[in-house]
């Protein structure tokens, strides 16, 4: 059942990339960003069934991954601001933050270059035999990468506990993914490896917790990886300079009105709906923060550039 909590996390999110966005605009944050507005149900819910000593991995849309994971939303801003931060000292910026302290291996720019990675950290796991599993995340896209079909193989042959969560946005960057693949669920690509697979309502945060919370408990029990599709939309662009001319006339418009934050609050009974109002307050208040402290962060020095460049 939706708590506020989840509303909580999921504003989170919402608010840390609306502000994003607007620090973006303003010319505060260099390079690209790509923001997964309207898909916080699915790293919120997903997270319901993690524990600490899980790894995920998240694609260069991955904030909302890096927020369920831990990583402040203030040393997130200022990572993505080019400003020393505890995550990579401002130089992994939007597409390749990490989080070690939280088991996140990170974001990758390279289309479906997490699975690997994911890959080799359920490996580990395995071979700790501490139950620990490994999730990723991807973009509907990747599943056309040669490279994520090869993870899913061995994946599959070496059992091991790998969760793949497609995050299915319609579009492949620019380019709808019906047009793109003749199969109807992305879920059924795992058929030919022997995984089994789901497709699950993205905007419905109970949905992917439950989906997500079966294979994660299939995966630590040794049953080995899973695919799950869930099925949701952007409400923005695919990267910060997006003019989205390839979406026909109120799509955008019909989506928000059926994205996470609105859904719960159209179904809010009166007490959760004044919970909701004291939550929308206090989140403002915290990314407000969040801002100033990613500001007042200092830049890195120039001394240290060599720094990590080298082992």
């Amino acid at each position: 059942m939706t708590t506020i909590d989840d509303y909580r996390q999921m504003l989170r999110i919402r608010l840390l990339e609306e502000n994003m966005m607007s620090l973006k605009s303003a010319g505060e944050v260099p390079g690209s960003i790509h923001l997964c507005i309207g898909q916080e149900a699915i790293p919120v819910g997903a997270a319901r069934s993690l524990r600490a000593e899980d790894y995920i991995t998240a694609t260069y849309r991955g904030h909302g991954w890096a927020v369920v994971a831990g990583a402040a939303p203030a040393e997130i801003l200022a990572e993505v601001m080019g400003r020393t931060s505890s995550l990579n000292g401002g130089r992994g910026s939007s597409p390749y933050l990490s989080d070690a302290d939280h088991n996140f291996i990170g974001e990758n720019s390279i289309v479906g270059a997490g699975v690997p990675l994911a890959c080799g950290a359920a490996l580990t796991a395995k071979r700790r035999g501490d139950g620990a599993v490994s999730i990723v995340s991807i973009g509907d896209g990747a599943t056309n990468q040669g490279a994520v079909h090869e993870s899913w193989n061995m994946a599959a042959a070496l059992q091991l506990p790998l969760v793949t969560v497609v995050e299915n946005n319609v579009y492949s960057e620019m380019s709808p993914i019906d047009e793109m693949v003749r199969i109807d669920r992305l879920a059924r690509r795992g058929d030919a490896y022997g995984i089994p697979g789901a497709t699950v309502d993205g905007n419905d945060v109970d949905a992917v917790a439950a989906v997500v919370g079966e294979a994660v408990a299939r995966a630590r029990a040794g049953g080995g990886p899973t695919i799950v599709e869930a099925l949701t939309q952007r409400l923005v662009g695919h990267y910060s300079g997006d003019v989205q001319h390839y979406r026909p006339v109120g799509e955008i418009e019909r989506a928000r009105e059926d994205e996470p934050l609105v859904r719960i609050r159209r179904s809010a009974d009166p007490e959760l709906a004044a919970l909701i109002a004291e939550a929308d307050r206090q989140l403002e208040e915290e990314i407000a923060a969040a801002v100033e402290a990613a500001r007042n962060a200092p830049t890195p020095a120039p001394e240290t550039a060599l720094e990590h460049v080298y082992v």
